[in-house]
């Protein structure tokens, strides 16, 4: 601010007429400080979860927990006064209704939703529909733990008369063979869902729309891991609580922008006080734990 008893009108006019307006810097620091929001909210239980199966992209639906989680995750966005423009999930039917079940609590069941394939679970193979317990007796846990939580090792693939080839699968009558996967390591995923999300969700959000993803737990996964560029040994050993928003946020040239309470490795931030997420994350564990 300029005082008229120590500057000249001449010399204020000079100064005005160089300065940008008051509201062109606050625009240009606003647009410099913009923030770009992506919630991801993995699935609920499903009723394979609770059975203790290897459910891959085999279409299960969620189980009442898993109802309830996903209750739960909509009740959270709601109480921070969160709204989205989209929703993005996969055609598996245990992450569409989460993301409906987060839609309706938020009263934004009005909003586009679009489904793609590629934010599919990772494909489990031959394992898939097999108890993991079963599979420990028969493989041992070496194996088992090398399938389940190596970085780029698959499971023996699953053949065309394998009961849940990809194939048979009503929603896959679409997607090319040569794209149908018979395994998936972690790392198979992750360049399996990375084009999805640099051509078709970046866009959408450096357009600035509010985005929600409900997906699941592999497929969340290979995105945080590109987003924060997590080394590989390490990323196999997050586990993302199911039920619980997970908030990204992003400068213009989507580089994540790390939270407050961010997440051990991560830029993002879970809507959940640290205990209550701990024994979240133990619940996954153990939830998925062959023992």
């Amino acid at each position: 601010m300029f005082s008229s008893s120590c500057c000249s009108s001449e010399k204020s006019t000079s100064i005005r007429a160089k300065d940008p307006p008051a509201a062109t810097v606050a625009t240009q620091a606003a647009r410099r400080m913009s923030k770009y929001t992506v919630v991801f909210v993995r699935h609920g239980q499903s009723v394979w979860n609770l059975e203790n199966k290897f459910t891959g992209w085999v279409d299960v639906p969620l189980s009442e927990q898993g109802v309830s989680e996903a209750q739960e995750a909509g009740k959270m966005l709601k109480e921070h006064k969160y709204e989205f423009d989209i929703a993005y999930t996969s055609v598996l039917k245990r992450a569409i209704q989460t993301c409906n079940i987060v839609l309706e609590e938020l009263d934004q069941l009005y909003i586009p939703v679009e489904k793609d394939y590629r934010l599919n679970e990772r494909m489990y193979g031959a394992l898939a529909g097999l108890n993991k317990q079963e599979t420990v007796d028969k493989h041992g846990i070496d194996q088992v733990m090398i399938w389940r939580r190596s970085y780029d090792v698959p499971p023996p693939p699953a053949t065309e008369d394998h009961e849940y080839y990809p194939g048979n699968f009503p929603w896959a009558k679409d997607i090319p063979k040569d794209k149908l996967p018979l395994t998936e390591s972690l790392k198979l995923t992750l360049e399996r869902v990375l084009p999805y999300w640099n051509e078709t969700i970046v866009p959408m959000v450096k357009s600035g729309k509010r985005v929600l993803i409900a997906a699941h737990g592999n497929s969340i996964r290979a995105i945080i891991k590109h987003l924060d560029n997590i080394p590989e040994d390490v990323i196999t050993k997050i586990d993302v609580p199911t039920g619980v928003p997970l908030v990204y946020e992003f400068d213009e040239d989507m580089k994540p922008i790390k939270r407050e309470n961010a997440a051990e490795h991560l830029s993002g931030s879970y809507l959940l006080n640290p205990d209550e997420l701990k024994k979240k994350i133990e619940a996954v564990k153990n939830q998925t734990k062959a023992k």
